[in-house]
């Protein structure tokens, strides 16, 4: 079939077979051909404004063929070419308008040769741009709102005592006075306390959640809640007492940055704790270890009818606990703090105890008597300032714990460095490279989060559960901590299981140090001091009360530091048959492969 390019109509051959605007009794195969259809060509063709300068100027160098022309028109960056074009662009219009004019007319042509859709109107010539996709914006909204952090400091206060001595109870109360838990809820609390027949431990129920702990009274877990003041944020690391869960109370403990060492003040339960066998002084002893900056010790249940607000007896269990927490290293007059309280009645907690029912109180720390010079456990919390946070450091985060939340979470406490959604980091000891997708702070999606942070941790690149475990470190890239099997240290012999009242080479323990727990082996011992300041270089052993420099071999590579570069990364604990048998800090690591 062939077409007069100068027909003004279109006419079908008589032979053809009939056909319809719209194809209705054309073929289906005929409707599927690619070139355009003879219909969609005279739209075209008509569209065409035959009175306009440069159509005719076009029309003619095709030779009269009105389907070359059209393709010509079509691509106007290709009409400079020809000599009859150029001459009629000069002579016409600006350059600019000219091209844009052709560009609409072949935009316009376009539309209408589209094959798709052939009602549909046509949109207006300048298209705007692309409009983001719904992730796009999504993301870009997430980038824009996300905070810094919350510009005030965060504290970890970590709860540890004797079994009884009303940490969850205390912790409870906290929580309470500070508007986190609501009445209703205490009610249902305390309906569920009764119904035990105890009454006084509805308090410990808000952070004793699970039924076990709330059946025997005793904390398993370590509890985690939040509350605020107008200058701090806080996190509750609520520890359990018993000795059978150290272990767990040593995990919470490596995050703190205070410790609220709870006594009971009650006669014979203050007794119970603090002899040999108690958890008062193997409390005490870890939280040192594990780097707390302050040790707040709480003499409480003051209110108790055995002890009814009493100096006597107040200053009887701080006499007794000075010397033992000296021992453990405490600088008394820096880092211990001694006040009096009652967890259950909430006196001297938020709101300073009635002169009426204890008046020695206010002449006491307004002397700065027991190195406290404040009226209750918050203001005294308040006033406390954390030092050694460096931001500027290399990224530093002990793995707590981690699971699958759409993709791997891990969770920790950030020691050093500032960690931000985008960059990449190194996990030790493996020394798998990923990269972070997202950060959080109290459940709350931050931009960065500084040292001193408990955060989550959303990690890309391929990062699987198996890849990230408790005990590892998160690291800059670039700049991880050390992996390694092997350690010199120096050790403080605090107890001996009752079989072995001497330390030799060969002995066996639990390695804790920040999150990590590993089997290791003492493989020698350089030298010993004992309590009379005697040195033996070269000792065969070491017994309670002394302290060595030793070698200390772990079952497994762990990432460690040595304590003067980064202390949180250099101290550790062993412990064996239930009883914390030493502490001690990382003095010499092995040296680097090609040093």
């Amino acid at each position: 079939m062939s077409f007069n390019a100068n027909a003004s109509e279109w006419k079908p051959s008589a032979s053809a077979a009939s056909w319809t605007p719209g194809g209705a009794s054309a073929p289906a195969p005929e409707m599927e051909v690619a070139t355009p259809t003879p219909p969609e060509r005279m739209e075209s063709e008509s569209s065409v404004d035959e009175n306009d300068p440069l159509w005719k100027v076009v029309l003619k160098v095709a030779g009269g063929d009105r389907d070359k022309a059209m393709n010509m028109i079509s691509d106007p960056d290709s009409l400079e070419q020809y000599p009859e074009v150029r001459e009629f662009l000069e002579s016409a219009e600006p350059m600019e308008d000219v091209v844009e004019e052709v560009e609409e007319l072949a935009e316009a042509m376009e539309e209408k040769m589209t094959v798709e859709e052939p009602t549909k109107p046509a949109p207006a010539p300048a298209a705007p741009a692309p409009a983001p996709t719904p992730m796009q914006a999504v993301e870009k909204e997430v980038v824009e709102v996300l905070p810094e952090g919350d510009p005030r400091e965060h504290i970890n206060l970590v709860f540890i005592g004797h079994v009884d001595a009303g940490k969850s109870t205390l912790s409870g109360n906290i929580l309470y006075l500070t508007d986190n838990v609501d009445k209703r809820t205490i009610e249902k609390y305390e309906r569920e306390a009764k119904d035990l027949n105890r009454e006084s431990w509805f308090l410990a129920f808000i952070m004793d959640t699970n039924e076990e702990e709330r059946a025997k009274g005793k904390t398993v877990e370590v509890g985690r809640a939040h509350f605020e003041t107008d200058v701090k944020r806080y996190t509750i690391l609520d520890a359990p007492g018993h000795k059978n869960y150290v272990p767990n109370m040593i995990m919470g403990a490596s995050q703190a940055d205070i410790g609220v060492l709870v006594i009971s003040a009650r006669k014979g339960e203050f007794e119970t704790g603090f002899d040999r066998g108690g958890q008062t002084r193997e409390h005490a002893m870890l939280a040192k270890t594990l780097g707390v900056s302050y040790l707040v010790v709480v003499i409480n249940k003051m209110d108790d009818p055995t002890v009814q607000w009493k100096k006597e007896r107040y200053m009887e269990c701080i006499t007794k606990l000075r010397p033992f927490l000296k021992g453990c290293g405490f600088t008394i007059k820096k880092e211990v703090k001694f006040i009096p309280i009652s967890g259950l009645s909430g006196a001297n907690v938020k709101d300073e105890v009635d002169e009426s029912v204890c008046p020695w109180w206010k002449p006491g720390y307004t002397s700065g008597e027991n190195n406290t010079d404040q009226p209750t456990l918050m203001k005294l919390l308040d006033s406390l300032e954390i030092s050694g946070r460096d931001s500027q450091a290399p990224l530093r985060i002990p793995v707590l714990e981690r699971y699958v939340d759409r993709g791997t979470i891990a969770m920790g406490k950030v020691e050093s460095g500032v960690i931000r959604p985008g960059m990449k980091i190194t996990i030790m000891p493996t020394r798998n490279d990923f990269k972070v997708e997202g950060v959080w702070a109290n459940e709350e999606p931050v931009s960065a989060a500084r040292p001193g942070e408990n955060v989550l941790i959303k990690i890309g690149g391929g990062c699987g559960i198996a890849d990230v475990c408790k005990g590892f470190v998160i690291c800059s890239k670039g700049d991880p901590c050390r992996a390694v099997d092997k350690i010199i240290c120096q050790i403080a012999v605090m107890d001996m299981p009752e079989n072995t009242q001497i330390m030799t080479a060969g002995f066996q323990a639990m390695f804790h140090s920040h999150t990590c727990e590993e089997e290791c082996t003492i493989t020698k011992i350089f030298e010993t001091t004992n309590k009379k300041g005697q040195v033996v270089k070269g000792a065969r052993f070491a017994s309670i009360g002394m302290r060595a420099i030793c070698m200390l071999e772990l079952s497994q590579t762990a990432p460690l530091e040595a304590f003067d570069d980064y202390p949180f990364l250099g101290r550790f604990t062993l412990r064996t048959e239930g009883k914390t048998i030493a502490i001690g800090k990382i003095t010499k690591l092995p040296p680097k492969k090609g040093d």
